[in-house]
């Protein structure tokens, strides 16, 4: 599976912007997608996951109730809406595919194909 993540940028906290991740080369139906973060001297966070249908959405506790993971099987696509952002959330975000349909957790040895990340900074 190849990712391709876009709708990073520059924004001021209390903003909002739209990650979008493309996958192509396999059936994108076939995978669990979650999204996660990287700050400069920082481990990779877990930020968002759904499982293969979208019944199933998991978020970390610092962005619950700001952030919503959806996806378009018809489209091969992931989204990460970002809302009230603050400057803490600045990151690369990276989205990947699970190892299978229905675990979207917060492993990362658990997601098999990642995307080369977009950056997101959130200025005070």
């Amino acid at each position: 599976v190849q990712l391709v993540e876009s709708g990073g940028g520059l924004v001021q906290a209390g903003g909002s912007l739209r990650l979008s991740c493309a996958a192509s080369g396999r059936t994108f139906s076939n995978y669990a997608m979650g999204w996660f973060r990287q700050a400069p001297g920082k481990e990779r966070e877990f930020v968002a996951g759904i499982n293969w249908s979208g019944g199933s959405t998991y978020y970390a506790d610092s962005v619950k109730g700001r952030f919503t993971i959806s996806r378009d099987n018809a489209k091969n696509t992931v989204y990460l809406q970002m809302n009230s952002l603050k400057p803490e959330d600045t990151a690369v975000y990276y989205c990947a595919a699970g190892r299978g349909p229905n675990y979207a957790g917060g492993n990362f040895r658990q997601y098999d194909y990642w995307g080369q990340g977009t950056q997101v900074t959130v200025s005070a």
